[in-house]
């Protein structure tokens, strides 16, 4: 999977169009992404003794990969991503855009 946790992405599609978040969470078998403060959705929950809540709360829904997009530190623009094998063996992500290492 190209996007990991803790980077930055951009929506490119659905109600969240427009907006940018740091990933939380990758579930690489389903191609998901849980992303901080978006796709909020709505879920009635039981009280389960003292530990949690009872009522409606709020949390974040995961969202499909292809509805994402990169954001590169360097150029701050939404990218593609690309692998390269560097002189000590090592495969690192790079910016379509700029041509610079994302890692």
């Amino acid at each position: 999977m190209k996007i990991r946790k803790n980077d930055t992405v951009l929506i490119i599609a659905g109600k969240d169009k427009g907006k940018k978040g740091k990933v939380r969470l990758v579930f690489p078998k389903e191609n998901r992404l849980i992303i901080e403060g978006i796709n909020m959705v709505k879920r009635h929950s039981r009280a389960r003794g003292a530990a949690r809540q009872a009522g409606i709360i709020e949390l974040e829904a995961p969202l499909h990969a292809s509805n994402v997009m990169l954001l590169c530190n360097k150029c701050n623009q939404p990218t593609r991503v690309g692998f390269r094998f560097l002189d000590d063996g090592r495969k690192v992500r790079i910016c379509h855009s700029c041509r610079e290492i994302i890692d």
